[in-house]
């Protein structure tokens, strides 16, 4: 059996910090968790990188006999400290609250001190789906989404739902196909999974449309169809991939997009490098990342 209809002791893990995609991150785990029947977990990680600067003094110049400069500075450090564990157990029990309130009447905190990326990778084997905003608190104001999200898609095996900065329960989902085993592997696992159970699906690629691409296409939405699918449309786009899915994703209306991590035609080029921030940073809707 397909561990997607039988694992209920892995969580929907939501990775929870204080930037305006904490609160969409928190409405996706607990839509995730409730489609799943899985347990929810929130995960705080306070950043060692984000306080560097402040923490290494021991190679100031010019303190001279004012040594005890250093104690005072690492004593600020531990204040320093204090307070962001303090801040994040705050995030955590607002998240927990929000829970509560969207119907999840238990969940467990996690809180971390290191690189995100580590402290996932420390849980993961315990995930069933992380959930992750597409801009963290420390990203900055011009609309780029840094290396730390691309790290974290890289760097867990589980499937990753970025989401914006709102959410609510899709019913229309474009699936991006392109013939390859990955894309097939997210096929069995889109009929296997709850999470998108009676959900509208487009199953969509970008190439040459011709008999065998159609034959692909029409393969894979007839496992869709037979799992119970709600409706199953599909389409062969032209053009440049990222430009293409995202015209097919507003003109259907479509509210969540997913797609493999990895594959073996133009697609794959999305989810590598630097186009990987690119087509979650362009995208007005959440973006799931599968295996």
């Amino acid at each position: 059996m397909n561990q997607d209809t039988q694992d209920t002791t892995r969580h929907v893990a939501a990775c929870i910090d204080g930037s305006a995609y904490a609160a969409a991150a928190c409405d996706a785990a607990v839509w995730a968790a409730a489609k799943l029947s899985s347990a929810l977990t929130f995960v705080h990680v306070i950043s060692r990188r984000k306080h560097a600067a402040a923490t290494d003094y021991s190679g100031q110049i010019g303190l001279g006999s004012r040594e005890h400069l250093l104690d005072d500075l690492a004593e600020l450090d531990g204040q320093r400290a204090r307070l962001a564990r303090e801040r994040g157990a705050d995030l955590l029990d607002a998240a927990r609250q929000r829970a509560q309130a969207g119907g999840v009447t238990e969940s467990r905190p996690i809180q971390r001190t290191g690189e995100l990326v580590d402290a996932l990778q420390h849980i993961e084997d315990h995930v069933r789906l992380l959930v992750i905003g597409k801009r963290g608190d420390s990203a900055g104001d011009d609309n780029h989404l840094g290396s730390n999200l691309e790290r974290v898609i890289r760097g867990v095996a589980c499937p990753v739902l970025i989401t914006s900065q709102t959410f609510t329960p899709p019913e229309r989902v474009l699936i991006a196909y392109d013939g390859s085993a990955t894309a097939r592997n997210l096929i069995q696992r889109a009929v296997a999974t709850p999470l998108l159970a009676g959900i509208e699906a487009h199953l969509v690629t970008v190439g040459d449309d011709d008999a065998q691409q159609r034959a692909d296409l029409e393969a894979a939405a007839e496992s869709l169809r037979r799992a119970g699918a709600a409706e199953v449309h599909t389409a062969v786009l032209s053009g440049d991939v990222e430009p293409a899915l995202h015209a097919y994703q507003k003109e259907q209306d479509c509210d969540l997009m997913v797609m493999g991590a990895y594959g073996h035609t133009r697609i794959r080029h999305l989810l590598v490098g630097s186009t990987t921030t690119d087509m979650i940073r362009r995208a007005e809707v959440p973006v799931l990342i599968t295996r």
